[in-house]
């Protein structure tokens, strides 16, 4: 098992994997005139982007400026490569689902579904801030009362993101369970991030996805099967051993919220445009099933992060 890669090393892997998926899957003309990188380029320096080491979009660009500049003799200013990036997500969120598909999600017995905080900013301060009309005042068991949007994920029991939904904070998870749903048996190519079901579509939720006349509509609707204990007062209670199972397969989807937020920089997200985030967003899960896959490659645990790289 090898210990941990150097940069260059990881930024030459990244590159080839976007560059030989898009050779086969030609990118559409940009309009407005020739981007000084190509699009794979981009996508590399995007996805990179998105490790906790740095603080934000100016230091990642300062970083790249002094140590990257060899590999991407093109870089261009950082308000035409923000331009660059945006303008990607679609093809940022193909590339996760194409990532998801090698890593075997379509094999999964069940995708765990669970909703997370994304916090744009803080929920007591005065004025309209940014995003006004698309993200809220919502409330999370880990923050309390934020202000900023929910993010909705489908995992597989290794770690693979096989979708992700945004909402604004205040969404119920039933009704973005519904659009998921609709949307992955009604695909819609303008919603790039929901991905693909596994052959499986067995979908273990907690109780905010709660009401069983929900998990029958789906059922019949979309073929999605909801495992959900039902609530401790219930006239049919499950048994402990039964709602242990549950909390226990559904934990991986917490890990995988843990390293989207600490170890690829999603708590400190602080977007002044709602493509900014969801372009992010999708480049952080991306990154995500891409360290996976690299992960396997050299023999180590799927979800080992934290000493993959070596950054001195």
């Amino acid at each position: 098992m090898i210990d941990m890669i150097d940069i260059d090393l990881f930024i030459t892997a990244v590159f080839v994997l976007v560059d030989d998926f898009f050779k086969g899957d030609p990118l559409p003309p940009q309009p407005g005139p020739d981007c000084k990188l190509t699009a794979s380029e981009a996508i590399t320096l995007l996805l990179f982007s998105q490790w906790s080491r740095f603080r934000s979009e100016r230091d990642f660009y300062r970083f790249a400026y002094k140590k990257l500049r060899s590999a991407f003799p093109n870089l261009p200013s950082r308000p035409q490569l923000n331009r660059q990036w945006r303008a990607l997500h679609d093809q940022v969120c193909i590339f996760s689902s194409y990532l998801a598909d090698v890593l075997g999600a379509g094999e999964a017995p069940y995708e765990a579904l669970d909703t997370g905080p994304v916090v744009t900013r803080n929920a007591k301060r005065r004025g309209d801030g940014w995003l006004v009309g698309e993200a809220d005042i919502g409330y999370s068991s880990r923050l309390g009362w934020y202000e900023g949007l929910k993010l909705l994920l489908a995992v597989t029991p290794q770690g693979v993101i096989t979708g992700f939904g945004l909402s604004p904070a205040s969404a119920k998870e039933q009704p973005m369970a519904e659009t998921f749903f609709y949307l992955r048996v009604y695909p819609d190519p303008r919603v790039a991030s929901i991905g693909k079901a596994s052959s499986h579509v067995y979908y273990p939720v907690d109780k905010g996805f709660e009401g069983y006349q929900n998990h029958e509509r789906w059922q019949e609707a979309y073929g999605a099967y909801i495992i959900c204990p039902p609530k401790s007062n219930s006239l049919n209670p499950w048994p402990k051993e039964l709602r242990h199972w549950v909390a226990s397969i559904r934990q991986i989807v917490e890990t995988v919220f843990g390293k989207l937020l600490y170890t690829f920089r999603l708590d400190r997200e602080r977007p002044h445009l709602l493509g900014g985030i969801r372009t992010r967003l999708a480049a952080k899960v991306a990154l995500h099933n891409f360290c996976i896959w690299l992960n396997r490659q050299l023999g180590r645990l799927n979800l080992a992060f934290a000493d993959l790289l070596g950054w001195s």
